[in-house]
Formats: C-alpha cells, structure tokens, sequence
C-alpha cells in the first residue's frame, strides 16, 4: 500500500521526516518517487516557469485588482478597486487602466499612464541588454481562434518582443522559487480542476536570500559593515526557517497549477510589543485560457497582524481573466 504522509518535524530533512512519521504510525511506506526523482521534477518544472507567456505572439488579457483593510470586530477602514487591460504595443506589454472604484479614467490620464509605463519597460529591457543578460527570443506563432477584440493602438505593433517577464507573469511567482536539491517532499496526489497533481512540499533554505550589498542613497555601494552583515543573514535564515511552501504539479506537462505560501511563526521579530504578526500567506493558481498554454488566473496575499488598538487584517488580490487573441483586422476602444 502506498502512503503519504505530511512530515510534522520542520528541522529534519524531507525525506527524514516522512520515515520518522512512518515509523511512528507502525506502517510501512513505499515512496511513489525517490528524492532523486523529485529534485529531477522540480528542476525541470523551475527551468521552464517562463516558457508560456512567450507562446503566443499576440494576446491581450484583463485584470482586476483589489485592496480591503479590516480593523476590530472586521470593520472595513480602507479598500479600493481597479481594473486594468494589457495589450502589446511596440512589442511590449502594456498595462492600461480603466476604472479605479468603478469610475471610469479620462482618456489623458489613462493615455499618459500607458506611456509611462511603456518608457519603464523599454528603460528595463535596455538596462538588461547593457548588463548582457537579454536575448532576443522570437517565440513561434500558435493558431488559436480569434475573438474579436483588440486593444487601442496595438495593430502593426503589437508582435509581442520583450524578453523580460510582464508584471503579471512576476505577479504570479513574486516568490522567485529557487532550485535546491533535497528540500521537497511529496506529501499526495490531488485533482485540480479534473488534472491529477503531485502535492509537494517545499522547505525552503534559499528562498529570502536578497543582497549583501548595501547602496547608500546616491546608488553607490556603501563600506560592508560586518554586523549588519551578520544581521541581514541571520534574518534571512529565520525567515527560511518559518517558511512554508505547497506546490500542486502537473507532471506530465511539467507545469505548476497552484502553490500557496505560509509563514508558521514570527516569534523572532523584533517590536513585538508594538505590533505581532499573526499569519502570512500567498495562494497562486494558474489557469490555462489557451489550449496547452498556462498563464496566472488569480493571486491572493492575506496578513493578520495585531497592534495595541487590536486585530489589522489586510487582504491584497490580482485577478487575470478575458485571456483572447485581437482581431488584427478591427480596433475596438476601450469603454
């Protein structure tokens, strides 16, 4: 009979703690996948996280972003609502808003917005081509049927051309999971929207790992100061240590269908008289609008925390949907 079983015991080795736990139950547990297979798998499946926003030359998708504040008792004290549509233009994507609170934006303002952030992207591509980490990569066209729409100002330019990730793609993995061998353990098998996934838990050791070089506030590196040092590593390995990280995968497509975040403690941080941190947690989900193209559905940040006054729950959510292909021989304006 196979089993799995969640390991309780944080500081031991994944594949440690499944025995341990087996031993302690009296039954006998027979791994669908060795370690060596699972770092294998998630390898892979880390390499490729980039591969599908590039598959397709021209698309345009929605978006929704939401912010609630809630004090004692869920009181809300502050929230606010916005919609976005991004489109490719001069081979980027572009981030154009529509309502903020359900009124619509003037069309200078939303136009000036568009340019703006346009120059942003051109400005990060060209730093990254400078630093010699761009290449240029012409994804293959893939025939989907058209739904009749497209974004202002897209058609002959809208190609897509970028080499660095859209700000929705970065959404989705902010976490920027690295790859590190031993530190996953198979914990199930469960259907997520009618596809069998491997469950896995990921026990991070390099997931904060950040910068040890200090930039004072002309941008220059400051003198290493060795403490500071200290501190910084000693906070990041805390932080590591009380980090949790689920992943659901689709084996066979090599593909990442959900993961969700959680920090389990923050005994370690400092002012805790002033304020406590009670949970924090992330769940992505990823949905595939295109047949055999997976691109971000939905992202949700949820943190508790508590103050002198009393509970603060804040709630943070992206929502990408309307995933479609423009209509090259029509422009439709945005409402």
């Amino acid at each position: 009979m196979t089993l799995f079983l969640k390991p309780d015991a944080r500081s031991l080795k994944p594949s440690s703690r499944l025995l341990l736990t087996a031993l302690l139950c009296g039954v006998t547990v027979i791994p669908a996948h060795t370690q060596t297979d699972l770092d294998a798998l998630m390898k892979r499946v880390l390499e490729q996280r980039d591969e599908n926003w590039r598959k397709l030359r021209q698309y345009v998708l929605d978006e929704r972003e939401s912010i609630d504040v809630r004090g004692p008792g869920r009181v809300p004290i502050w929230g606010e609502r916005r919609e976005y549509t991004w489109y490719i233009r001069d081979g980027f994507f572009v981030r154009s808003p529509l309502r903020v609170n359900g009124v619509d934006l003037a069309d200078g303002d939303r136009r000036k917005y568009e340019a703006d952030y346009l120059k942003r992207q051109k400005e990060r591509e060209e730093r990254q081509s400078k630093q010699g980490g761009a290449v240029t990569v012409i994804p293959p066209t893939v025939e989907l049927p058209s739904h009749g729409d497209a974004a202002p100002d897209t058609l002959g330019d809208g190609l897509l051309k970028q080499t660095r990730r859209p700000e929705f793609i970065s959404s989705a993995y902010f976490l920027r999971f690295k790859f590190e061998e031993g530190k996953y353990a198979l914990v199930g098998r469960e259907t997520i929207d009618g596809r069998e996934t491997l469950r896995i838990e990921y026990y991070p050791a390099r997931l904060f790992a950040g910068t040890d070089r200090r930039r004072s506030r002309n941008g220059t590196p400051e003198k290493e100061d060795p403490q500071a040092r200290a501190y910084d590593e000693a906070f990041r390995r805390l932080m590591n240590k009380v980090a949790l990280v689920t992943l659901w995968v689709e084996p066979k497509t090599h593909q990442i269908v959900k993961y969700t975040f959680d920090n389990v403690g923050f005994d370690f941080l400092p002012a805790q008289w002033l304020v406590h941190i009670e949970s924090l947690r992330a769940v992505m989900n990823m949905g595939q609008p295109f047949p055999g193209i997976w691109l971000p559905r939905d992202l949700e940040l949820s943190l508790g925390a508590t103050f002198a006054a009393g509970p603060l729950d804040v709630r943070y959510a992206l929502e990408y949907h309307d995933y479609r292909q423009p209509d090259v021989t029509t422009k439709v304006k945005i409402r």
